[in-house]
């Protein structure tokens, strides 16, 4: 049985989005590529976030929700369960459900990073617990 997707097709670029600048996180936009509104994804969501020099997501966690970021370009410090590392193009981290987190900017360019939540996150605030 084939099913169909909200836009038609399951091909999605960064352009073919609209923005949006996440909560608890400063000089950052989002482009959400894969989720039920473009795709018709019910389990993940894909998205490219750009964060500016200096930048990124204030301590938060998320309960229930597995995140995963890969860095595409810049420099950033991640912060999560007592571990602090520098990453670049290339590294890759895990933010385990509900566990605080922190990711800031170090690069004099903005960070590309590709961001995947398992279930989908979509912005919703009961997903989210600051500090």
């Amino acid at each position: 049985m084939e099913t169909s997707t909200p836009a038609g097709t399951y091909f999605v670029n960064q352009q073919s989005v609209n923005p949006y600048h996440p909560a608890n996180h400063t000089g950052t936009t989002n482009y959400r590529l894969i989720g039920p509104e473009t795709v018709g994804a019910k389990h993940i969501e894909v998205l490219v976030g750009v964060v500016e020099k200096g930048q990124g997501a204030m301590p938060h966690s998320h309960p229930g929700i597995e995140q995963v970021c890969y860095v595409l370009e810049g420099r950033a410090i991640a912060e999560v369960g007592g571990q602090k590392r520098e990453m670049g193009p290339g590294d890759c981290c895990f933010f385990p459900e509900g566990m605080r987190h922190v990711f800031t900017v170090v690069s004099d360019t903005p960070v590309k990073v590709l961001v995947i939540y398992t279930p989908q996150y979509a912005e919703s605030p009961d997903k989210v617990i600051r500090g």
